[in-house]
C-alpha cells in the first residue's frame, strides 16, 4: 500500500482547518451574469474545423457546418462488422423487460451450465466486450488508443463493486434499494453517465484499498493518454455514514439562512440575490434565544460596511463551526424548545473528515503528475451536501491554474441551478476554475422511495421534460459563463442527442471554439457511437466513460447498468436502425470485412 507523505498529511491538515476555523477574504459581489439567450428555431451546426490531433481544429464558416449523427460510415468507422453485429444483439437484448429484471439469474444459470471458464468467454463476446473495456491496465490500453485515433478520449472507472460484508450494516436511511427504473418520473434512468455504486462498509483500511485502486486508475489513464479523466467516488474514501451526518449539518445551515431571509421578505428572490441585514438578523435572533456572541461572530466575520450578508458568506461562516455549535441554539416547533442548530463533532468524527481530504489530496496530488483530470462521481441527496462541500475544498486548490477536478451536478435534482450558480459564482470569487460533469441523475427511485418513507419532500423534479429544462437552464448558464471568462469548464454527459445539438447551437451563438476545450462531450462506453465519434473527428473534446476490470467483479457493474439504462436502451431504436444501416450499407458495397485502420 501506498504510503501517505507527510506533504499530504499537511496539505489535510490545511483543509480540515479551511472547513473547521478557515477565515478567506471578502472578495466583492460581482455584477449580475448575462442574461441566458433566448433558444431560436435554427439549424444545429459547429464551427467549420479540420482536426489536428486530438481535439484540435481551426477556422470559421459564417453558415457553419453540422455534425452529422446520421452519417453511418463516419460515426462506424472505428467498427468492424462483428463489433457491430455485437452491439446491434447486445442493445436489442437489452431492450427486453424480462431479461433485464432477470439478468442476475440468467448469469447465475448460465455459470452453472458452462463453468466459470466458459461463461467469461461468453461475457467477453457479448455483454462485458460491448461495455467494458477490459480486466486491467494493459488490457485496456487497445482500446482506449483506438477511441484516440478517431477522435474520442477516455474516463476511466475501474468498475468492481464490493457487497456489504457482515458487522458493516449501513445507516438505515441507506438501505433503500438499489436503482430501479421508474417509469413515470424525473428521467433519471434514460440518461446516466458515471458509476453510481455507493460503497457501504465500516472499516477504514477498506478506503485506503479503494484509494489504491483509484491511484491505478489514475496511472493507467496517464499511460494510455494525454488529457484523460479518471472518476472516483466519495464514499470509496470515507465511511458514508459520516457524510450522512456532515450532509445533515450542512442542509441545516442552509436552511436556516432561507429560514432568515424568509423572515426578512425575501421570498422568492433569486438565490444569488437573497440578502440578510445583519442588524434586523441580531434582534430576531436574540428574541428566540440565540446568544448575542452569535451576532458578534458574524459581524467579526463579516467586514464590509454593506451590513449584509448573501448565501455564500453564510457558507464561510459555517467554517466557524467549532464555535458557532455552542453559540447558536433555535426554535424548535413541534418540540417548542430552544435546540442547537449544529452538531458539534466529535474528535473520531474530525478524524473521518481529514483522513477524506488527505485520501483526496493523494489522488490529486497524483493526477497532476500523470496529466489527468479526476471525476467525482454525484451520489445520494443524503451525502451529497457532504460530497459537494469536500469536492469544493479540492478544487480550491488544484484548480487554480487549470480544471483539474470536475464536481458533478444531477439536473433532475430541484434545487440543481441553485447549485450551479452559487458554485460558479463561488468559483468567481476566489479564482478558481469551475469544473461541472452535467448529468440527468441515477438515483430517482432510490430518492423518491426514501422520501416516502421518511416522509419529507421528494427533491426529484416530477417528470422527464423538468429534468430535460433544467439540463438545458443549467448548461445554458455555464456556457454563457463560459462566454464570459475563461475559468469555467463543463462535461455534458449526456445520451440525449437533442441535447448535444442544444449545446452545439450554442457554442456557435457565443462562438465557442471545440479547440479552447472548454466544452466537453461525454458518453457511455458501448452507447450512442453515432453520436460521440462525429463529435470527435469534428474536433470536439469528447470522453467515453471506460469501465474496467475482471469479468466475474465487473457483472454487478452490468447488471446494475441494465437497470439504470433500461429506459434509454428501450428507446435506443434509431441507434439500432443506424447499425442495421451500416451494416447494409457494408454489404452493398462489399465492405463487410472493413477493418478500422489507425
Amino acid at each position: 500500500m501506498l504510503p501517505v507523505a507527510a506533504v499530504t498529511r499537511a496539505r489535510a491538515e490545511v483543509h480540515l482547518g479551511r472547513l473547521l476555523t478557515g477565515r478567506r477574504p471578502r472578495l466583492p459581489l460581482s455584477a449580475s451574469a448575462v442574461s441566458q439567450a433566448q433558444q431560436t428555431q435554427v439549424d444545429v451546426g459547429a464551427r467549420h474545423v479540420h482536426s489536428e490531433g486530438r481535439g484540435a481544429c481551426s477556422g470559421r464558416d459564417s453558415g457553419g457546418v453540422s455534425v452529422d449523427f446520421e452519417h453511418t460510415r463516419e460515426a462506424y468507422k472505428s467498427k468492424d462488422s462483428l463489433e457491430l453485429l455485437r452491439s446491434l444483439m447486445v442493445l436489442k437484448m437489452c431492450s427486453f423487460d424480462f431479461l433485464v429484471d432477470k439478468n442476475q439469474e440468467i448469469m447465475d444459470f448460465g455459470k452453472k451450465v458452462l463453468g466459470q471458464k466458459a461463461f467469461d468467454q461468453l461475457m467477453k463476446m457479448t455483454f462485458y466486450g460491448q461495455f467494458v473495456a477490459g480486466e486491467d491496465h494493459k488490457a485496456i490500453r487497445p482500446l482506449i488508443q483506438k477511441n484516440l485515433a478517431f477522435g474520442v478520449g477516455s474516463v476511466l472507472d475501474y468498475s468492481v463493486e464490493e457487497d456489504i460484508s457482515q458487522g458493516e450494516e449501513p445507516h438505515p436511511a441507506m438501505r433503500s434499494s438499489g436503482s430501479r427504473a421508474d417509469k413515470g418520473g424525473g428521467g433519471g434512468d434514460r440518461d446516466t453517465f458515471g458509476g453510481s455504486q455507493t460503497y457501504f462498509y465500516a472499516d477504514e483500511s477498506k478506503c485506503d484499498q479503494h484509494m489504491e485502486t483509484f491511484l491505478k486508475c489514475i496511472r493507467a489513464s496517464g499511460g494510455s493518454s494525454m488529457d484523460g479523466f479518471s472518476a472516483i467516488k466519495m464514499t470509496a474514501l470515507g465511511r458514508p455514514q459520516f457524510l450522512l451526518q456532515l450532509s445533515e449539518v450542512l442542509v441545516k445551515w442552509r436552511r436556516f439562512f432561507t429560514f432568515l431571509a424568509s423572515k426578512q421578505d425575501q421570498d422568492g428572490i433569486d438565490v444569488l440575490e437573497q440578502k440578510l441585514n445583519l442588524k434586523q438578523m441580531q434582534e430576531f435572533l436574540s428574541g428566540v434565544g440565540a446568544k448575542d456572541d452569535f451576532c458578534s461572530v458574524l459581524t467579526a466575520q463579516k467586514r464590509e460596511t454593506s451590513g449584509t450578508i448573501d448565501l455564500l458568506e453564510w457558507d464561510r461562516i459555517f467554517d466557524d463551526r467549532a464555535n458557532l455549535a455552542q453559540l447558536l441554539v433555535v426554535p424548535n416547533v413541534q418540540l417548542g424548545e430552544l435546540q442547537p442548530l449544529l452538531k458539534d463533532f466529535t474528535a473520531e468524527e474530525e478524524g473521518q473528515m481529514k483522513r477524506i481530504l488527505q485520501r483526496m489530496d493523494t489522488l490529486a496530488q497524483h493526477a497532476v503528475k500523470n496529466g489527468v483530470r479526476l471525476m467525482v462521481d454525484a451520489e445520494q441527496t443524503y451525502m451529497q451536501p457532504a460530497i459537494s462541500r469536500l469536492t469544493l475544498e479540492m478544487q480550491k486548490v488544484y484548480n487554480k491554474d487549470k480544471p483539474v477536478i470536475f464536481n458533478t451536478y444531477q439536473c433532475y435534482l430541484k434545487d440543481a441551478f441553485d447549485k450551479v450558480t452559487l458554485d460558479v459564482e463561488l468559483s468567481r470569487r476566489e479564482g478558481w476554475h469551475f469544473a461541472a460533469k452535467l448529468v440527468r441523475g441515477a438515483y430517482m427511485h432510490q430518492e423518491r422511495e426514501r422520501a416516502l418513507e421518511l416522509d419529507y419532500e421528494d427533491p426529484i423534479n416530477p417528470d422527464y421534460e423538468t429534468t430535460n429544462a433544467t439540463y438545458h437552464k443549467c448548461l445554458d448558464y455555464i456556457l454563457d459563463e463560459i462566454a464570459l471568462r475563461s475559468k469555467v469548464n463543463v462535461m455534458v454527459a449526456s445520451h440525449n442527442e437533442d441535447t448535444v445539438k442544444h449545446t452545439l447551437q450554442r457554442m456557435n451563438e457565443l462562438a465557442l471554439l471545440p479547440r479552447e476545450n472548454k466544452v466537453f462531450f461525454g458518453q457511455l462506453l458501448g452507447m450512442c457511437d453515432q453520436i460521440s465519434f462525429p463529435l470527435g473527428q469534428a474536433g470536439f473534446p469528447v470522453y467515453k466513460y471506460v469501465p474496467y476490470g475482471p469479468v466475474n467483479e465487473v457483472m454487478p457493474y452490468l447488471s446494475r447498468r441494465a437497470q439504470e439504462n433500461r429506459g434509454f436502451m428501450k428507446g435506443a431504436q434509431k441507434e439500432r436502425e443506424l447499425l442495421w444501416k451500416e451494416l447494409k450499407r457494408r454489404l452493398a458495397s462489399r465492405e463487410f470485412l472493413y477493418r478500422p485502420i489507425y
